[in-house]
């Protein structure tokens, strides 16, 4: 497709986007080679850029939720969070420092590696359980964004180590078996929160599946151009995030505001996905949210999803009928996982809810 730019000149976005995809190298390859503008292929509109500005008064924040000798008081918070926000960081969560040292170092361990022995994992083919590319709707979203990703569906299969880059591969493991405990915890929590037995959101499989999603945003030299990552709404039940400690830019929209959610060591961030809203009614809200491209950097951040991805399944998921009444009739039709995901990867990260193709 040819687009205009700023002085009406035309240009192949699809022959430039072919050509970076090709190289292998990502948006870390362009920032190596000692770019100084930001390539066309990822400079954003600045109507996608902004909603109102943030005052300083009374600023809210994301609520902070201390895991530590669970009680009633937490499953209060977690419902509360996840009404009005969709987005909590917890601390006292259980999993030690080193191990949230050790899977930052291991994925940045992995972008840092000789390039020529990181493009062997470079692919764009979605049934294969471990790639690393740049913007999986690279050929298709408007603008891409400022980062390169590994992705690993890590469970209800669990990989092997020789499955998984070498530089990173134990960690990897060790960590998603983290992951999946802090999991059980929170949808614990979370089934309480909607006034449901504590198993019950395991019972149906929300917590099955595991991917994570390392991300790496190298320092940009026009960070106002561009974004880390295009706002969205995450296409799973439940996301764990473990964020750098040291360079924020992830922001969620709280009341049509952009809101800082800040680094705070061994804090990690629990946000809700779109298949959480869908069965819970609306009640838990999946927030939009995004990350600002920035000139220092690297940025690294490990995301933990919960979804069947790569479980054939042909469950089919609606609002949980014990949370539905006459007042409070389904809002989304019933659906497969599989149904879901072709909707989201085939729409990609275009700044509209995935839910709205379900919605009643």
């Amino acid at each position: 497709m040819n687009l205009n730019n700023e002085n009406g000149e035309t240009y192949d976005r699809q022959s430039e986007v072919k050509a970076f995809d090709e190289s292998k190298t990502g948006v870390k390859g362009l920032v190596d080679a000692g770019i100084t503008k930001v390539p066309r292929i990822f400079i954003h509109p600045k109507t996608t850029q902004n909603y109102s500005s943030i005052s300083s008064v009374n600023k809210p924040s994301i609520p902070i939720i201390d895991l530590q000798g669970i009680h009633g008081n937490v499953v209060e918070a977690v419902g509360e969070a996840s009404a009005t926000w969709g987005f909590f960081q917890v601390v006292n969560h259980g999993i030690p420092g080193n191990v949230l040292e050790e899977i930052m170092s291991g994925v940045r361990g992995f972008f840092e590696q000789d390039t020529e022995v990181k493009k062997e994992w470079y692919s764009r083919d979605q049934s294969k359980r471990v790639t690393y590319n740049t913007n999986f709707d690279l050929y298709t979203s408007p603008a891409a964004n400022w980062r390169d990703s590994l992705f690993c569906i890590m469970a209800h299969n669990p990989l092997h180590a020789q499955q998984l880059p070498p530089v990173c591969s134990d960690i990897l493991i060790k960590y998603s078996k983290e992951m999946e405990k802090l999991g059980g915890v929170l949808f614990e929590l979370l089934s309480e929160a909607l006034g449901l037995h504590p198993n019950h959101l395991k019972d149906i499989e929300c917590n099955k599946g595991i991917a994570l999603l390392g991300h790496y945003y190298p320092p940009c030299p026009e960070p106002d151009l561009t974004l880390g990552t295009s706002k969205h709404a995450d296409n799973d039940f439940l996301t764990i995030l473990l964020q750098d400690h040291h360079i924020g830019g992830l922001q969620v929209l709280h009341h049509n505001q952009w809101v800082d959610v800040p680094p705070s060591p061994g804090a990690l961030v629990v946000n809700i996905g779109d298949l959480l809203q869908l069965i819970s009614n609306g009640r838990f809200k999946s927030s939009e949210h995004r990350v600002l491209a920035s000139k220092n950097g690297p940025r690294v951040s490990v995301a933990c999803f919960f979804n069947t991805y790569s479980v054939p399944s042909s469950r089919v998921y609606g609002p949980i009928k014990e949370l539905l009444s006459e007042e409070n009739p389904p809002k989304y039709r019933e659906i497969t996982l599989k149904e879901y995901e072709t909707h989201f990867l085939e729409k990609g990260l275009d700044g509209t809810s995935a839910l709205l193709r379900f919605s009643l």
